[in-house]
């Protein structure tokens, strides 16, 4: 299943989401659910019997039924939760960065993680966003994970990038990169110059095996946070997807608790 499938996959599974007035939680019913689900346990130990359960099913029916539009956010909340569960198992990889692969302050506390892609034009938007959060909290360190996934040039301009990393120039080459525009093999040779890259030992460097490795081992941790695209975000509590922009990124960084 490709990467861009996953959303799809969660949102044909929830079929429907119950609020109940008493104890507040949720019941999701899927197709295919097992006779007992964790729906039918709920609802059982909270004391409801058949009959009230209908009851409310249908009230809640007919509230999605009149504000559909509250939908995508909770699918975009259950896909939040699933990521964050997955994350628990990788966290101090995901953290760490590939070294030199880094923005802000490298030996910061506050962390946000970015998955990006140079042909991307969303990551293009938000070096803007990012730029501004490391103006404002000297503490932040973001963590870049190269994950290309567009095309052929973007491989080569992420590869390049982490090349980068290995002369202390990641983040010359970063901006420069988005500054040239999209990754082509000119551009890309264009912004390792603006960089100062040594281009001889950069092109060895891009062709290494480690290097590689750092690639295939982003789009492991993107599969395992059901991230579909680029931008996406990570932060101590939180995953985003897309542009979202500067406050929704402070806010992310801020938030205490899942």
């Amino acid at each position: 299943m490709t990467l861009a499938a996953r959303p799809f996959r969660i949102a044909t599974a929830v079929v429907v989401i119950i609020a109940l007035a008493v104890g507040a939680f949720w019941i999701v019913s899927a197709r295919g659910a097992d006779p007992e689900s964790e729906a039918d346990i709920a609802v059982r130990e909270a004391g409801f019997d058949a009959s009230e359960r209908a009851a409310i099913e249908a009230l809640v029916r007919d509230y999605l039924l009149e504000h559909p539009e509250i939908l995508p956010e909770i699918v975009q909340k259950l896909r939040e939760k699933q990521s964050l569960a997955a994350m628990e198992g990788i966290r101090d990889e995901l953290f760490s960065p590939y070294p030199g692969a880094v923005l802000g302050n490298p030996r910061g506390s506050k962390v946000l993680v970015e998955f990006s892609d140079y042909a991307c034009g969303y990551c293009r938007h938000s070096v803007e966003a990012v730029d501004a959060l490391i103006a404002e909290d000297p503490d932040l360190k973001v963590v870049v994970r190269e994950f290309p996934i567009l095309s052929e040039d973007s491989v080569a301009a992420a590869k390049m990038a982490l090349a980068a990393a290995h002369q202390g120039k990641y983040e010359e080459f970063h901006k420069a990169m988005y500054e040239t525009g999209r990754p082509t093999e000119a551009n890309i040779e264009k912004a390792a110059k603006a960089a100062g890259l040594d281009l001889a030992k950069a092109r060895q460097a891009a062709a290494s095996p480690a290097i590689a490795a750092e690639i295939e081992a982003n789009r492991a941790f993107a599969s395992q946070l059901e991230f579909s695209g680029t931008p996406a975000w990570v932060t101590a509590t939180q995953t985003l997807q897309g542009a979202v922009g500067k406050e929704a990124l402070s806010e992310a960084l801020s938030a205490k608790g899942g």
